[in-house]
């Protein structure tokens, strides 16, 4: 994508022709390096380490476009099971490593440059990808001499995202998928969670693909890392974008330039066509017979995967889920993920592994707080619900609070409440420390004694407040902390509702009710620790600031200051349920 949105060079004119195929030697570095990472991450022995690659292979789409994939084999089997892998983020770098440690075992590879990116002709257009190019890839794969009838995905991410894509049509020789931490549906959960624009997540992944795409043909990859100047003024770019008013101008200060998805993005605040591009939940009739999703409790992407899990335990497929403890993309770093997809792939492809693959359990959790897998046979595990109620003065218990003042607040859009950790696209994203957030006068904290003993939460977490507010539209932010014994507060998950007078209209006395979602969990709050909740009005800069005026997203500059109260009384039962499991190690 060209910086001012237009297609690439290469969508008119004509792509380098396909190299001969020749031996991949690669580096004896790159040759240690792969079979040091095989070794930490406990993947399969290698079955022939010379590997061979045909780059720069030409699948023709149908609206005449031309799509760039690089492929590599073993040298000793071309007719190996394909692996297909769809990306964004370039062929080459990182991605070569990955196809050799597949290919060294036993698989090909066909690496495929998406629309608009290193190299492949038409126009990127963030998330709305052309749904006929799935077909056209798979039409060209069918007619390769080497492809021996039945082919794997594979891919995190957008990785993942693309194999929903592929779902569009019913594939014979799809034989499993490996999605991780992958959305089927953009709007709910990541753009618009609860309602609120996650701001933060949408610029850092706008400015992060912008520096991949800067020259308008093919991404480089080596800039995904830059050099430490560059990363400073990076960042320094983003925090002006997220603080700046209008949002609509933040893509530009951001970046250098305006980028017209990320327009798209704020100028469609509710779910309509437009995000309907973006909606793969119907491909779930499509998805290969087998399937793993992946997902980690930090990630923001997570409550789609389970809803994507229900859904196809459903429909009769076989499913595994693994959740990691890590946020974003960490998953691929763990033994037991890279051991779990290894096994998958063997069953699907060799008789012989068949039995490795009914080793895994249905459902593989790292629970956090005592940091141990734990398996079980379905999500969500057995739990009870237990309510834990806030009261006057910052106390949390497990029975409603008798008729009380309610507790207050102010909320100030032009210094708004930040956040820490959680579901960020970010190098901080994950469990922090919240006590600088927890000790400004717009956070309200309620926080429970001691545990006696230890207390495990695993499933879905929800919240009910009842608050009054001065202001039309506020929001309302829920997160779960671990109080540890010297006083460290830590996040384990958290929720946003954003409340428009109207979808949540107040009663005659002003005060509305809202239940916001929180993300999912699985912790161990060990005796001694306290469970804390926050409840603020914001959590700058990964959710856009309300401005407390229902005016458009996109153009709205007015900041109104809200007073709030939350009322915890008889008769407005605020409280967090918690799905208390029985769990015992494994």
């Amino acid at each position: 994508m060209l910086d001012d949105g237009s297609a690439p060079d290469n969508a008119r004119g004509t792509p380098p022709a396909p190299r001969a195929a020749s031996r991949f030697v690669g580096t004896v570095f790159g040759s240690l390096m792969s079979r040091g990472l095989g070794f930490l991450l406990g993947l399969p022995p290698i079955r022939t380490p010379r590997v061979c690659s045909v780059r720069d292979l030409e699948i023709p789409a149908g609206d005449g476009v031309v799509l760039l994939a690089d492929r590599y084999y073993p040298a000793d089997y071309e007719n190996a099971p394909v692996l297909l892998i769809r990306t964004p983020y370039g062929r080459r770098s990182a991605n070569i490593l990955i196809a050799r440690l597949f290919a060294e075992r036993g698989y090909q590879v066909v690496m495929q440059a998406l629309r608009g990116t290193d190299g492949s002709g038409g126009q990127f257009d963030g998330f709305v990808m052309n749904r006929d190019d799935g077909p056209a890839t798979i039409a060209w794969l069918r007619e390769q001499n080497w492809f021996p009838g039945a082919f794997a995905t594979w891919g995190a991410s957008y990785l993942g995202y693309a194999q929903w894509d592929l779902a569009g049509t019913a594939i014979v020789e799809w034989k499993a998928a490996i999605i991780d931490v992958a959305p089927a549906d953009f709007y709910h959960h990541f753009m618009y969670p609860g309602g609120a624009f996650a701001l933060g997540n949408a610029l850092a992944w706008v400015q992060l693909v912008h520096s991949l795409f800067r020259n308008g043909r093919i991404t480089r990859p080596a800039t995904m890392l830059g050099s430490i100047a560059s990363r400073v003024t990076a960042g320094r770019r983003f925090a002006r974008a997220c603080a700046h008013l209008p949002i609509a101008d933040a893509d530009a200060i951001a970046t250098g330039r305006r980028i017209p998805y990320y327009q798209e993005w704020i100028n469609h605040e509710t779910y309509d066509s437009y995000w309907a591009q973006m909606d793969y939940r119907a491909n779930i009739a499509h998805l290969p017979p087998t399937v793993h999703l992946g997902a980690g409790w930090m990630d923001f992407f997570l409550p789609d995967v389970l809803e994507s899990y229900a859904r196809l335990k459903d429909s009769g497929r076989t499913v595994w889920l693994l959740i990691g403890s890590g946020a974003h993309g960490r998953n691929m770093t763990t033994r037991t993920y890279q051991r779990d997809t290894f096994a998958l792939l063997d069953s699907a492809f060799h008789d012989s592994g068949a039995s490795g693959c009914r080793r895994l359990a249905p459902v593989r959790m790292r629970i956090t707080g005592r940091a141990h897998w734990r398996d079980a046979s379905s999500w969500p595990p057995a739990h009870r619900l237990t309510a834990w109620y806030p009261q006057p003065g910052g106390a949390l218990v497990t029975h409603p609070a008798p008729t009380c003042e309610p507790s207050r607040y102010r909320y100030d859009p032009s210094d708004p409440t930040p956040t820490t950790g959680g579901t960020a696209v970010a190098l901080r994203a994950g469990a922090r420390d919240n006590r600088a957030i927890e000790r400004r006068d717009d956070v309200l904290t309620f926080t429970g004694s001691a545990l006696t003993t230890d207390l495990t939460v695993t499933g879905p977490v929800q919240a009910t407040v009842y608050i009054r507010s001065s202001a039309i539209d506020i929001d309302v932010f829920v997160r779960l902390c671990d109080v540890h014994p010297r006083g460290k507060s830590v996040n384990i998950c958290d929720g946003i509702t954003r409340l428009h007078v109207r979808n949540f209209p107040p009663d005659n006395d002003g005060v509305r009710r809202t239940r916001v979602e929180l993300w999912p969990a699985a912790h161990v709050f060990h005796a001694g620790h306290r469970i804390r909740i926050q409840i603020s009005s914001g959590a700058h800069p990964r959710f856009n600031r309300n401005l407390g005026t229902g005016q458009p997203l996109a153009s709205a500059t007015k900041l109104v200051i809200a007073h709030q109260e939350i009322f915890h009384d008889a008769q407005h039962h605020t409280a967090i349920e918690l799905p208390v499991a029985d769990l015992t190690d494994n």
